[in-house]
C-alpha cells in the first residue's frame, strides 16, 4: 500500500513538473513577464520583455495585434535620436483596425512605475488619455516628462544597440522626427515567444 501511494505521489509530481515546463513566463522586478521579438529589415532582431502585471490591457493589446500579424510590414515612421523610435501605425492596407485602449499610467488613474529610460517600450497616443491603439515607441534616451503620462509596458532585453543604430541612421525631415516613407525601417514581424 505504501508503495502504491508513493508511486501515485511520484506520478502527480512528475505531471505537475511537466505542466509547469510549458509555462515560459518569468519573473522580473515588475512581476510576471511575456516575451516578444521584433525583426527589423536590414537591422536585426530586438528582444523584449512585456510587463503584463503593470500594464495588462496594453500588453494584451500588443500581443493580440502581433499574433494576428498586424505589425508585419509596418514601419518606424517617427524617429528622434536621443529620444525614441516610433512605429506600428496602421496603414490603408491594414485589414485589422486597432481600437483605442485605456491609458495605463498614473495621470489616468492607473499606477505604472516604469520610467521612460533607454530601452523601455511604451504606447503612443494623442492628447486624449485613452487613445492608444497600435503605435508604440522604444526609448533611446531618458524622458522623465513622459513618466506617468504614457503607458510604458516593457523593455528591450537584447538588441538595444539595434534600436540606437536605427535612431542614429535616421534622417528626419522635421523636429517631430518624421521619416520619409522610402526611408522608414520596416518591421518584418513581431513574434510573441511566450
Amino acid at each position: 500500500m505504501k508503495k502504491a501511494v508513493l508511486l501515485i505521489l511520484a506520478a502527480v509530481t512528475a505531471l505537475s513538473l511537466c505542466a509547469c515546463g510549458g509555462e515560459k513566463k518569468t519573473e522580473s522586478e515588475w512581476g510576471k513577464t511575456r516575451h516578444a521579438e521584433i525583426t527589423i529589415r536590414d537591422y536585426g532582431t530586438v528582444k523584449l520583455e512585456l510587463y503584463e502585471e503593470v500594464a495588462p490591457i496594453t500588453v494584451a493589446n500588443f500581443i493580440s495585434l502581433a499574433q494576428q500579424g498586424f505589425y508585419d510590414g509596418l514601419t518606424f515612421h517617427r524617429i528622434i535620436d536621443g529620444f525614441m523610435i516610433q512605429g506600428g501605425a496602421a496603414n490603408a492596407d491594414s485589414k485589422i483596425k486597432p481600437v483605442a485602449i485605456k491609458g495605463e499610467f498614473s495621470s489616468n488613474g492607473v499606477e505604472n512605475p516604469i520610467k521612460h529610460v533607454d530601452g523601455v517600450i511604451s504606447m503612443a497616443r494623442t492628447t486624449k488619455k485613452d487613445s492608444a491603439t497600435s503605435q508604440f515607441f522604444i526609448m533611446v534616451g531618458e524622458a522623465p516628462h513622459l513618466d506617468g503620462n504614457y503607458a510604458a509596458f516593457g523593455k528591450v532585453t537584447e538588441g538595444l544597440d539595434i534600436v540606437k543604430k536605427i535612431a542614429k541612421d535616421a534622417k528626419p525631415t522635421d523636429n517631430n522626427g518624421t521619416i520619409p516613407a522610402d526611408q522608414q525601417p520596416v518591421i518584418e514581424k513581431i513574434v510573441i515567444t511566450d
